[in-house]
């Protein structure tokens, strides 16, 4: 898509690995952005982009998405994941088990009637559409709070934001975060894409993306924004966001250790 003068956006990409992790936890987040930068670089959008990229993090068993989820209180793996773009679509799964990688099955949402599937009937799509159902073991890890995030602009200037997250330990089995949920765990528009990630309650209470984007809207720059949403919360509350506005490279910020990663 090219704008009113016929130029071509510039591709970028930033990564996260989640509000509470620390150095220790880059290269999967590093490996995350080369995979979706190289998807940029030879043309690929910027969905196809962020899911690569996050299905990466949802397979690095260090990170709390995917293979890394946190073991509710009984014992059991449930995940959340979800997906919005520039254009306005969303699409989002909660609670779902038996499921290696569900931002795929988010993905495959940005194009039903439905936005939003939790627990067996995510699953049960997810079964329709050809995701094999895989028993994935979790960690015992005594955290949470975290996700995975990738905010992309392709060349078209489409915005992409994909998160995903493993939940919190020892959680009761239903508990949703504000991964899934579009205002808090992310925003997309044509100005910006925000990916949040902490204690989800409090982002779910502020709605912390939505309203960090319509301070984009009243003319402030990306970091200012995002620093007025980091102090939106208490010292001991961690949260973090990066972004990735229409023109901008993407950034990071947070009140705690986060690793995160940019390209373009």
């Amino acid at each position: 898509m090219k704008d009113s003068i016929g130029t071509i956006s510039s591709p970028a990409i930033v990564c996260h690995g989640g509000a509470g992790h620390s150095a220790k936890d880059q290269p999967g987040v590093d490996a995350a952005v080369e995979a979706g930068w190289g998807i940029l670089q030879s043309g690929g959008t910027a969905l196809d982009s962020a899911l690569a990229s996050v299905v990466i993090m949802e397979d690095d068993p260090a990170l709390n998405a995917g293979t890394g989820g946190r073991l509710r209180s009984d014992g059991s793996l449930h995940l959340d994941a979800a997906v919005m773009t520039s254009e306005g679509k969303f699409g989002a799964i909660t609670c779902i088990q038996q499921t290696k990688n569900p931002i795929l099955v988010a993905a495959k949402l940005l194009h039903e009637k439905v936005n939003i599937l939790a627990g067996s009937g995510a699953r049960k799509f997810a079964d329709s559409i050809g995701i094999i159902r895989e028993d994935v073991e979790g960690s015992a890890k005594p955290t949470g709070n975290d996700t995975v995030g990738a905010v992309v602009r392709d060349e078209s200037g489409l915005i992409v934001v994909a998160t995903s997250t493993g939940g919190c330990t020892s959680m009761p089995t239903g508990r949703i975060g504000d991964v899934p949920l579009p205002g808090a765990g992310l925003w997309c528009d044509e100005r910006i894409g925000i990916a949040a990630t902490g204690i989800g309650e409090q982002i779910t209470l502020k709605m912390s993306s939505v309203r960090i984007a319509d301070r984009m809207a009243s003319g402030h720059g990306i970091e200012d924004v995002l620093n007025w949403g980091i102090n939106q919360f208490p010292a001991d509350v961690e949260v973090g966001f990066i972004a990735l506005a229409s023109e901008d490279s993407g950034i990071g910020l947070a009140n705690t250790k986060m690793p995160w990663a940019s390209k373009g």
